[in-house]
Parts: structure tokens; C-alpha cells; sequence
């Protein structure tokens, strides 16, 4: 049977394996020629698009960012290394969810109209276009642009006497301590390859007996991905470093050849019983994550035997549809090494979040928090905004007010034991104040850092509560609770993004600071939900999900719809999949509603559709910071709109199955605020994609030079010299 592979120019090449067995798949899988256009029972083109394929999408934007000219070249790497993470993810998870189904004869079919084969099909055509692609962007731009700046990555045999022998003092000392060679004979089964594992497959002959056998060299993860040279500007690919040693592991044998590979594991564990102890059980899903799941990819050397590609097909249970073939080194998720080279002429300028006006206290007397909410509300945008000056100064004045009662909060990806959110919660309730932390176990790829910080709150006496059944938490909330003279009184926090200030840094988010008394009584019975039996099925302020956020957002959208072309809608998430709010927009398109959408991920909403879409546009922002606030603005802006904000995309995930917030936003100044993101973001022409009728993205041409992300670090830098002159006198 032929394997496909793709080179580096995107040519396919048929180069043929012998892969013994039956595989998985094949008799079931079309050949890559089959058309891959998502089409209904009937034929007809869906009025979706594929949720994997705009996943797909979104990764290939992300991969463009790695061959623009323009962007600095480290930063160009780092895309690189984005662009294969994300890719490690998506097969973990979506592409394992997908075999699955497959193998257990599921004939089901997404919104858009493809089965498990369909999609299968489609996304390893791709794929294939992407990962050659990448491969062509690394091995002709970025290798020769590095060099020009003197950085090169050297092959083994192109390295002088005096690298090759500190390299070899660098493996004898570092290196060969942690290198296990498992061989596979009749005494030795074939050994367990663990997931994302960079291993070397390696050929020895017995000179004598003349038997040859097959070995695995496990790559560690533990060792830095390429080895520096004695300068600091040249790398060899760890792999390299270590088959140029193979005589050292195999002493006495003949090396005949060697190969690098790796593998994709299923890493999407459900619980098989949420009935028992969920911290045991998130525990027991770590383990079975990186021991048990089933191969479902395998990346391989373009100058892999027929042999011994066959071998590893056979041994892995995979097919020749599983098998990637990369002509670049595997595993550039390792550049991000590369971008914390000494070089910050090849990287983006440093950005230094600014304080907001409002926040920044005097010379005199430090800011006090409380006393500001009771003035108004405080919108905050991260990375533009301090996080370390609003949001953790915030927690840290709650945690150290001898009147504040109670601190409660949700954490959904936490930061190390460093982080200053950690320290101050756990110094809350050391200090006897009533501390209620819902750290959320089943945020996936994050569990063992939750359970590390959960354990260090329980500690320290705080109350930890693992969420609902069935559920994951995302809502981002916080509640503090203060004696105040005149009684109890009640702030807030609700954000679209992480309590985490290592991504505050490079996402963007906002986050409204409030005293408003419905809102704190909505996050008490909220936090009573999570935390207890009580249930509210209708809240003041807040949209919840599951509950009330799907209809009360599909019955804003209708009312937009009932007022024909004079009304608005523009939305702005991660991620637009949900089939019935799209069928709510498309209505509301029909009704002569004009739709602007910013979606910078996933988006199944076909724009521009005669008849379907006609007055919907969708663009996509993608650049150095991850666009990750979710705003959704009713109306054309100022008093006559709806601003709603909170942690929730339009997917059924997030509306059925997650816990999710959004809070209107009602001042005139901060709804000002809003309506000046949007706009900003709807006139990028630098960093902005649209999405076609068809499904295709296109580069929005750069006619006046918007950029998102430059314009607002100018806005924020602004608006803090504006202060600083007030204080000073020069105002």
C-alpha cells in the first residue's frame, strides 16, 4: 500500500511502505483525492462549516504569522512552535475523538453535514498542506534568515573538531546518564512509546552473529530540545547530538541506521465515575493520559526505511492515514527555546502594561479600592492595563483589610506557587478570613497544576470546592465580602479571562470591578450554587450557563431582528459554533440586521451566504497577543446598546456543558470604552483575516494601517501620560 508523504514544496509523493497487518482504518478511509466540501444528506452545500476544519483555519493563520516578513524573527520561530503545539493538541484531542467514533461504527453526522470518515478525510488533507507548509517555512526562511543574524542550526558532520569534542565532554557528563536503549527481540517486547515522545529508532547488527535487530531510543524531555554550542549562536537538533553517539549506547554493535519519530497519544479522558473522590479521580486520568491512551499520529523522518516505518505502523496499531511525514525536525514546538535567546533586537519591543487612570493612586496616599467601587464601576484591559495593579491589587487589599470577611473565587488555569493571587488568598486564610476557592480539576492539560495549587490552598485553611458534576467551571468571578460601618457590603470581579498573570500578559482580556449590590447578590447565590445545593434559576444581572445565557442571548438577537435594518449586532469571542444562535443570526441577517463578528478561532457561520447571510461579516484579529475577550453588543453603541462581557464563546460546550457568566455593562463611559475595542478591531486592516462564503479566509489588505494591537498599547500609553501631566500640574 503507498504512503503519502508531503515535501517541503507541498508536492505529495508516493514513497511506498510495507506495513504488515490490518490496519484500523484503511479499508474504511477514501483515498486523499475525494472532495472534502462539507455537503448535507441531500447534496447541498451546509449552511455550516466544519468545526475542525476552521480549527484548521485558525492554526494556518497562526502559520502565516511564522512567514510574514514583517514580523520579528524570533517572533516568527515562536509562531512556529504555536503552530505545532496547537497541532499536538488538536490530534490529542479532536482528531482521537474523531477514530473513536469511527471504530465504534458511529455514523453520525456534525451540523455541516460530514461523518467521522468525512472529517477524518478532510483533516488529513490538511493537515498534509500544513505540516509542509511549516516545514517549507522553517527549512528555507527561518534557517537561513537565523544565520544571516548568526544563529544556525549545524548538522553533526558540518560541526569543527573543537564543538565536536565539547560536545562529546557535553553527552558523556549530561547526556548519556539519562539514555535508556530498549531493544526488541523475542526476550524484549516492543517497549510503550509514551505521548509527544521524541524517540530514536535505531538498526544494529551483531558483527557476530550478523543478526539485526531493532532498538528505541527515547529522546528526554528533560534535556533541552537543541544544544547550544560553546558561542551561543549555533544549535544541534538534540536528536542529532544523540545518534552521532549511538556506538556509545550500543557498544560492540554496528549502527546501520537511525530515524527520529513521535507520537500522538488520545490525551481526552473522561471520568468514568464523578460519583468518587474528584481529586482521586482527576489523578487517575493523569496517569491513564500518560501511560494508556491509543496512538492516533506518527511523525516520521522523510528518510525513514520502508522497514522500519513498517514496523513502528505494525507495533503502534496505526495506518498509513496516521503517519506524518515531516522534511524538517520534528517536534518545533522546541523553538520556543529560541525565543529566549539574548536578542531582543529579533523580537517584538517589550510591552509594559500601563495603570488605569483610575487606579493609579498618588505620591501621597495609596489607592483604596473599596472606596473607588463606591464611586463606580472599573473596567480593566489586560495586557494594556496592569493586571498587577488592578485585578491582584485588588485580591491583595481584600486579603490583607482586617474588615473583609470572605474571599471567594474561581480558578481555572492557575499560575506557579509564585503567583501573587495564590500568595494572597492563602494569606487570607491564614489570617482566619472565610476563603472559598473553586478551582476547577478537568481545565485539561492544567489538572496537575490545579490540584498542585488546590492542595497548597486546603493547606493553609482555605475551603476548596472542585465544582459541579458534569460540569466544568469557567465563569471568572470573584466575591469579596466587607464589615463596613453601615453594614455588609459586597465587590466583584467578573472577567473573560484566567486569574493567571502570566497570561494576562499575553492575552487579552477585560475584566469589569464593581459594587454594584445586584451584582454581588447574583455572585453570592452564584458561589452558594458551585459550592452548595442551592440552585437560582433567574439572576438580576448575570446570564449564567446552562440556564439562562443561550435564550437570553438568542432573545436579544431576535429583538435586534425586530427592528429590521436599524438594528446591530457585533460580537466578539473565541469561538462561534453553537447551531442555534448561528440560526438566530442568520434570521436576524434575513431581517436586514447588520452583523459584525470578530471570531478568532473556530467559526461555523457561513458569511455572505445571498438570501442566508448577506449582511454578516466575519473577520478574525491574530497577532502577538491571543484575542480571548468575549464582548457581545446589541445595538449600534452608546446609550441605545446592550455591552455584555464574561467568559462564555458561543459553543454548545460552553452553554451546556461548562458554567459560564456574562455581566451587562452599564456606565456610559466604560459601554464607551467598549464601543472604541470594537471599532478598533473592526477597522484592522495589519492583522485581520475575513472570512469568505466559501469558507476560505482572506488577508484583509492594508490601506490605512490599523493595527489592534499597536493602536491600543498607544491608546493605553496615552491615557497614562494624560494622568501623569494632571498630577504633576501640566494637565
Amino acid at each position: 500500500m503507498p504512503r503519502v508523504g508531503v515535501a517541503a514544496d507541498g508536492r505529495a509523493e508516493n514513497v511506498g511502505v510495507l506495513v504488515e497487518g490490518a490496519p484500523r482504518y484503511d479499508s474504511r478511509m477514501p483515498p486523499l483525492e475525494s472532495p472534502v466540501h462539507a455537503v448535507t444528506a441531500e447534496g447541498e452545500e451546509s449552511r455550516f462549516l466544519n468545526r475542525e476544519l476552521s480549527w484548521l483555519d485558525f492554526n494556518a493563520r497562526v502559520l502565516a504569522l511564522a512567514e510574514d516578513p514583517a514580523v520579528p524573527l524570533l517572533e516568527r520561530a515562536k509562531f512556529l512552535a504555536i503552530f505545532s503545539q496547537n497541532l499536538d493538541e488538536f490530534f490529542q484531542v479532536r482528531v482521537s475523538g474523531l477514530q473513536e467514533q469511527l471504530a465504534a461504527g458511529l455514523r453520525s453526522r456534525s451540523p455541516d453535514g460530514l461523518d467521522p470518515l468525512g472529517q477524518l478525510r478532510a483533516i488529513r488533507a490538511r493537515v498534509e498542506e500544513l505540516v509542509s507548509r511549516q516545514a517549507a517555512i522553517f527549512t528555507k526562511e527561518i534557517v537561513p534568515a537565523l544565520e544571516d543574524v548568526g544563529i544556525r542550526f549545524w548538522r553533526w558532520d558540518e560541526l569543527s573538531d573543537d564543538d565536536r569534542a565539547r560536545l562529546h565532554s557535553v553527552f558523556e557528563e549530561h547526556v548519556f546518564p539519562v539514555l535508556t536503549p530498549l531493544a526488541v527481540d523475542p526476550a524484549h517486547p516492543f517497549p510503550y512509546i509514551s505521548n509527544l515522545s521524541l524517540n530514536l529508532a535505531v538498526m544494529v547488527r551483531d558483527p557476530k552473529t550478523g543478526d539485526e535487530r531493532f532498538a528505541r531510543v527515547k529522546v528526554p524531555p528533560i534535556l533541552p530540545r537543541f544544544v547550544s554550542l560553546a558561542d551561543g549562536r549555533g544549535f544541534v537538533a538534540l536528536e542529532q547530538f544523540i545518534a552521532a553517539h549511538l556506538d556509545v549506547l550500543f557498544p560492540g554493535m554496528e549502527i546501520l541506521e537511525n530515524y527520529p519519530f513521535r507520537v500522538t497519544r488520545d490525551a481526552d479522558f473522561e471520568l468514568e465515575d464523578e460519583g468518587e473522590d474528584l481529586l482521586e479521580a482527576i489523578e487517575s486520568v493523569l496517569r491513564r493520559r500518560s501511560k494508556f491512551g491509543h496512538a492516533v499520529r506518527l511523525e516520521v523522518d522523510s528518510h525513514m526505511s520502508e522497514e522500519v516505518l513498517g514496523l513502528l505502523c505494525r507495533e503502534l496499531d496505526l495506518s498509513e492515514h496516521d503517519v506524518t511525514v515531516v522534511d524538517a525536525p520534528l517536534d518545533l514546538g522546541g523553538l520556543w527555546a529560541l525565543h529566549g535567546l539574548s536578542r531582543p533586537e529579533l523580537r517584538d519591543e517589550p510591552w509594559t502594561p500601563q495603570t488605569p487612570a483610575v487606579l493609579g493612586g498618588t505620591a501621597e496616599r495609596s489607592l483604596d479600592i473599596f472606596r473607588l467601587l463606591e464611586q463606580g464601576d472599573v473596567l480593566v484591559h489586560h495586557p494594556y492595563d496592569s493586571f498587577a495593579t488592578s485585578v491582584e491589587a485588588f485580591i491583595d487589599q481584600a486579603a490583607r483589610d482586617p474588615h473583609v470577611l470572605a474571599i471567594k473565587q474561581t480558578l481555572y488555569r492557575t499560575a506557579g506557587p509564585e503567583s501573587g493571587i495564590v500568595k494572597s488568598l492563602i494569606s487570607a486564610a491564614e489570617a482566619g478570613k472565610q476563603v472559598v476557592v473553586l478551582v476547577e480539576l478537568k481545565a485539561r492539560f492544567d489538572e496537575q497544576a490545579n490540584i498542585e495549587r488546590a492542595r497548597a490552598l486546603e493547606e493553609a485553611g482555605a475551603h476548596v470546592v472542585y465544582g459541579l458534576v458534569g460540569l466544568k467551571t469557567h465563569a471568572k468571578i470573584l466575591l469579596v465580602v466587607r464589615q463596613e460601618p453601615g453594614g455588609i457590603r459586597r465587590y466583584c470581579h467578573v472577567g473573560t479571562g484566567n486569574y493567571n498573570p502570566q497570561t494576562a500578559s499575553l492575552y487579552e482580556d477585560i475584566g469589569l470591578l464593581s459594587a454594584d449590590p445586584d451584582l454581588g447578590a447574583d455572585l453570592t447565590e452564584l458561589f452558594n450554587h458551585l459550592t452548595g445545593y442551592s440552585h437560582a434559576s433567574t439572576y438580576r444581572r448575570l446570564l449564567v450557563a446552562p440556564g439562562t445565557m443561550r435564550a437570553g442571548l438568542i432573545e436579544r438577537i431576535g429583538r435586534e431582528a425586530a427592528k429590521g435594518a436599524a438594528g446591530a449586532i457585533t460580537m466578539k469571542m473565541n469561538s462561534l459554533v453553537d447551531p442555534d444562535v448561528i440560526d438566530a443570526l442568520y434570521a436576524a441577517s434575513r431581517a436586514g440586521v447588520g452583523i459584525d463578528l470578530v471570531v478568532r478561532g473556530i467559526c461555523c457561520l457561513r458569511p455572505g451566504v445571498p438570501g442566508l447571510s448577506d449582511n454578516i461579516r466575519v473577520r478574525s484579529i491574530v497577532g502577538r497577543f491571543l484575542e480571548h475577550s468575549r464582548i457581545y453588543r446589541f445595538g449600534t453603541g452608546g446609550d441605545d446598546a446592550e455591552h455584555w462581557i464574561g467568559s462564555a464563546d458561543l459553543m454548545p460546550r460552553n452553554l451546556d456543558r461548562r458554567v459560564e457568566s456574562l455581566i451587562p455593562v452599564t456606565d456610559p463611559r466604560l459601554r464607551a470604552r467598549i464601543d472604541e475595542i470594537l471599532a478598533i478591531n473592526l477597522a484592522d486592516d495589519v492583522l485581520a483575516w475575513e472570512l469568505e462564503p466559501d469558507g476560505s479566509w482572506r488577508q484583509v489588505p492594508t490601506v490605512d494601517g490599523v493595527d489592534t494591537h499597536l493602536r491600543l498599547e498607544e491608546l493605553a500609553v496615552a491615557r497614562a501620560q494624560a494622568t501623569a501631566r494632571v498630577a504633576d500640574g501640566r494637565g
